[in-house]
Order: C-alpha cells, then structure tokens, then sequence
C-alpha cells in the first residue's frame, strides 16, 4: 500500500495542468482552462481544468477529479499505478506501508504483468520446439505468411501446445497461482464439473504489449482448419480492457505522430511493420470503440482506415469513419483492388505499391459517395433519385456549410442534376437532423434531471429531489473543512441521514478520514471508481459555482436534506401527518 505522504507529495507536485495539456490542447479561459473532452466526443469544449485547484471536470460527460483520477482514466490504471506513473513523472521515490484492511478480490497487476511476460515467453520458446506441433505452427508464420525470424522475434510471436496441461503446470512451477492465472484469461474453470483447462491451446500466440512494454494479453489463431471460429482472444482482465487497447500501438506510437495505418487483424499489422509501415495498428478482435477512437487522436492527427474489400470489411470502415471524425481525425480509406487485405496486397504487389496507394487514400466522404454510386443504377430515374436522397443525407451530416457547398456542386456536376434543388434537399435533411438533435437533447437532459439509467448512483432515480440535496452538502463538506469539523464533531449529520447508497459511502468516507489521519480527497481515489470520483467532482464543482456557501446556507443543506429523508421514511411507513408533524418539532428542538 503506498504511503500516504506519498500520494499528498505527489499531488502537491503535479502541475495539473501541464499535465493534462500532455493529453489535450488547452485553452485558457479566464482563472480555468478548457479543452475537447478526451473521455468523450464532443465538438465544443466542456472539458474544464481548474488550474488553482488542481482538478478537472467535464459538464458533458461527467469525468472528473484529481491529476490521480485524469491519470487512472486516460491511462486506465489502478489507484497505485496511475501514483506511480505521477511520481516517476515528478522524480518522487514511492514509499510503501503495510495494508492491514479487508479489500476484497484485488491483483497485483505488476504481478499479473509478470505473469504474462513469463506466459509470452513460454509461448515463444515452444514455437521453435522440434515437434510436428510446433513445425507446423512455424511453418504457418514462415512460409505461408512470409513472415523472417526477425519479424517473429520482434512481436514476440509464440506457439500454445495442443497438449492440455502443459501450459499450466509450467506456470505453476513458476510460482503463479491459480487464481491470479484465471483473472488473467491464462486458464478457464469449467462451469461442468470445476476443473481446470489451459486458454489457450493449438494456436499461434500474438503477445499484446502496452504502450509501457508489459505484456497484458493474447490473441491466438488456431491450427485446427476446421475449427468455427480463427482467433480467441483474451477477455478483459485487471489489466487489460480491449476496448482501450490497439495491437501494436508500442511500436506505432513511435511514427504515427502525422498518419496511422487502421487495419482489421494482427497479421495485417505484423506484414505492414514488416514491409516498413511501422505507424499500422489493428483492434482487438471487435470493431473500434470510440475509447479506441480517441486513444488514437492522443497520437496522430490523420487515420488511414485499411480495412478487408470485403463487404463487412467496407461496412467496418464506415463505423470507424463516424467514430475517428467525432475525435477530430483526418479520416482517409484506402481502396484495394486485386486483394482482400493489406498483407496479401504486399505479397502480391510489393510494399512500393502500397505506399503509393496510401498517397491515393480518398476522403472519407468520397469513400461514401463512391459507395451509394456503386448501389444504384443512376441511368435509371428511380435508382438515380433513390442515390440523390441518400446522397443528400450524407452531405447534410457534414458540419460545415462551405464544405455542404462545395460537396453539393461536385455531385450535382457528377449527376447532372440543378445543384439548386440538390440544394434543397441537403438543407431540408439538415433541418431534419438539426430538429432530430434537439429533440434527443431535451430527452436526455430530462433523463439525467431525473437521474434515470444512473449507473454511477442508482439509487438517483428513485428520488432525485432526495439525491439532489445529498450531493449539495456533500459539496459542501468536500469543498470546506469548517463544515466538515462542524458535521463531525457536533454528530450533525450521520450515515442514516443519507438515502443513496453512494451518498452513504461519500460521507462515511470523509467522517472516518477525518478522525484518522485527516480528510484528504486525493487518498478517496482510492476507495472510489474514477466513475464515481468524476460524480464526486461534480458535487464539489456544484457549490464552487455558488457565491454564497457559509455555516447558514451549510445548515439549511442539512436541515433539507432531513427533512426530506424523513418525510419519505414516513411515508413508505405510514406514520400519521400528526406524528410526522410532532417528529419534525422534536428535531427542530434537538438542533
């Protein structure tokens, strides 16, 4: 557990600011600072850093807190980690003290990274066993891929035996445990009768590395021609979430500072590095996430989507345009003829022609043009008219009018149409989108005033105004020490005056850490989810907001807060007006 006086030094350290401008370009607004929100998409800036404060919060999306937050989130690390990666930032040594409390089922995720290094080179040493097994796996990579002995080395691919067992015992002589090896997706347990089985088996075995060098899962490809399904990869764990996470990305980072090459599968990634095309990544198994979107955006300023010509591949690509344009991203799609994907157009036509195609990668509109022209026949009136109302939907979802303009008069030319009523038609789906928008706006205002689908509280919805008045006192404890010393000393307020659950937990939290070694919000991002630190925020940043916070306004909070706990309580118990009436008189008397 790491020291306290660490965790204060650390945070006293941290230029917040200069921290987050590391991630996000920030401009400065008055006292704050504000910016595109890294944890959303988003046009407009909500994203807020408090530069005085040392805090950040955004109003769109609700992320919040400390630097130890911002890092735990944009990182995804733990509490412990993201004050490590601070620390090693600011030149401050770690220190550790024992933790004698109960923390239910936590890893140690340097020990799960050791795990999976020891797992990769295990994989790797049994991809040059002398077996037919493993002949054949290398002969899969070597010959049919085309892949040198450098290559293999420099991804660190390896081979899982088809042996059952062998995996597991050699992991077991290395000192991990069973438990450790499930939460890492190393091994299963059998729902059917309990028993253990190896992940992964008769596979070749790709090590997925963090941008810090750690080992964090796998992806294997079967051997077995006629399995279902090619590829299993690893399930998320402590210390892999596939969503965040892009195969090969470490080495990529290096060179994709102006563009980034997008692919479906590893192999494509492995034939590109190889041919020279060092800034290729690939996801994870599933089509990108906007978490992926937006990891990319931290690295580059222009993506080239280099999908399968597959009809699949093409409708892949289309998603992942939407998500990389959301993040701000040049977005550019390469159109490959002769080939299904990248690896087997280099095998065929050599890396000099790939690089010339990446200097033909069209727009990601006329990507999208090219394929409506391709679903109809516009020499007949009906598909002709059917290709100009889908089209004019595509040009109203642009942003820019100029950019409607110029779109408008490219295919009106392209189709021989008037541009004027092509023009009409984009500006009628434009109203229509824009009138779509607002209306989903108002929905989801009212439904976050209502607190409905809050899965950071739930207990929001089931009475907001309840919820509402926890979390301006509990801005007010956050934010100041006099209410906090008033609250605990003079027994002001107890756990039992707190409807939800998280209020519950917020407030029992400051009332133990202040009869220990004191409060300090730093330390909760320990005890609290970065979710739940980012609603935390929000209640501090609701009273900032307010002029007038002193001990009067702090007690009316409070007395609001019990009256309203009490009138519920009296009515799901049926107590008469009468006795509610003579209750409230009592606790006026007793305040």
């Amino acid at each position: 557990m790491i020291d306290r006086g660490t965790v204060e030094e650390v945070v006293a350290r941290t230029d917040t600011v200069a921290l987050i401008s590391s991630y996000v370009t920030l401009k400065r607004t008055g006292a704050n600072y504000t910016g595109l929100c890294p944890f959303h998409s988003e046009k407009t800036g909500s994203f807020t850093v408090f530069g005085g404060k040392g805090n950040f919060y955004c109003f769109g999306c609700g992320a919040g807190g400390d630097a130890i937050n911002f890092v735990r989130r944009i990182e995804n690390l733990e509490f412990e980690e993201a004050v490590e990666f601070l620390a090693k930032r600011a030149g401050i040594t770690v220190r550790r003290t024992e933790d004698k409390g109960e923390r239910g089922p936590r890893y140690d995720r340097r020990r799960l990274y050791e795990m999976n290094r020891e797992a990769a080179r295990f994989f790797h040493a049994r991809l040059f066993d002398d077996t037919p097994a493993s002949n054949e796996a290398r002969a899969y990579l070597t010959e049919k891929r085309g892949l040198s002995p450098v290559t293999i080395k420099h991804f660190g691919l390896g081979y899982a035996p088809s042996a059952r067992g062998v995996f597991y015992r050699y992991m077991r002589e290395k000192g991990f445990t069973d438990d450790e090896m499930i939460a890492g997706f190393l091994i299963g347990r059998s729902q059917k009768d309990g028993s253990l089985y190896d992940s992964f088996y008769n596979r070749v075995m790709f090590p997925i590395i963090d941008v810090s060098g750690n080992v964090i899962a796998f992806g294997g490809r079967i051997m077995d021609a006629s399995a279902a399904s090619k590829y299993k990869n690893s399930a998320d764990t402590p210390v892999f979430l596939k969503r965040r996470n892009l195969f090969a990305l470490n080495y990529a980072r290096q060179s994709c500072a102006e563009k980034m090459i997008l692919c479906e599968g590893y192999m494509d990634v492995i034939a590109l590095h190889a041919a020279g095309f060092t800034n290729a990544v690939a996801t994870l198994g599933t089509a990108i996430t906007a978490e992926q979107a937006r990891l990319m955006s931290q690295y580059t300023k222009s993506v080239i989507i280099s999908y399968d010509s597959d009809t699949a591949g093409q409708n892949a690509a289309v998603k992942a345009m939407r998500l990389l344009e959301q993040v701000g991203l040049d977005v550019r799609v390469l159109r490959m003829e002769g080939a299904k994907d990248p690896d087997e157009y280099i095998k065929k036509f050599g890396a000099q022609a790939f690089s010339k195609l990446l200097g033909e990668s069209r727009s990601q509109f006329d990507y999208r043009f090219e394929r409506v022209l391709e679903k109809y026949n516009v020499a007949e009136p009906q598909e002709k008219i059917k290709a100009i109302a889908e089209l004019a939907a595509e040009i109203a979802s642009l942003s820019m009018a100029a950019e409607r303009d110029v779109y408008i008069r490219a295919i009106a030319k392209r189709l021989e149409i008037d541009p004027k009523s092509l023009k009409q038609d984009v500006d009628r789906a434009t109203r229509k989108n824009y009138s779509s928008a607002v209306k989903k706006n108002k929905e989801q205002l009212m439904q976050s005033s209502i607190g409905y689908a809050d899965r950071i509280n739930p207990d929001y919805a089931k009475n907001p105004a309840i919820a509402r008045s926890e979390e301006a006192v509990l801005g007010l404890l956050l934010l100041y020490p006099d209410h906090r010393s008033y609250a605990f000393s003079e027994n002001v307020l107890t756990e039992n005056d707190f409807f939800t659950e998280l209020g519950r937990r917020v407030f029992t939290y400051m009332r133990d850490a202040e009869a220990g070694e004191g409060f300090s919000e730093s330390m909760m991002s320990e005890a609290f989810s970065p979710e739940e630190m980012g609603r935390i925020a929000r209640m501090r940043v609701g009273r900032m907001q307010l002029t007038d916070n002193g001990r009067e306004v702090f007690s009316d909070a409070v007395s609001k807060l019990r009256r309203l706990v009490s009138e519920k309580t009296t009515q799901e118990s049926g107590v008469s007006r009468e006795s509610f009436n003579e209750l409230l008189k009592r606790r006026r008397e007793e305040n």
